[in-house]
């Protein structure tokens, strides 16, 4: 039996299919942003990229926690 995914990560599946992108993609656009604010990161994917809300903020929890 598989672990379900939790977290960010438990929105992938549908970003990618939504989006038409790799989450990789995302992820290699939020770590070449000049904004590093958590808030800013995401509504900037919210208005220059067209993502929902909960798929920015996913993704920008994601690429922020592995930063650490």
């Amino acid at each position: 039996m598989t672990t379900p995914v939790k977290g960010p990560a438990s929105y992938f599946p549908s970003i990618e299919a939504k989006y038409g992108r790799p989450v990789q993609d995302w992820i290699d656009l939020i770590d070449a942003s000049p904004l590093t604010k958590h808030m800013e990161l995401v509504a900037w994917l919210k208005s220059e990229h067209g993502l929902g809300h909960g798929h920015a903020n996913a993704l920008v929890a994601h690429t922020l926690a592995g930063r650490k």
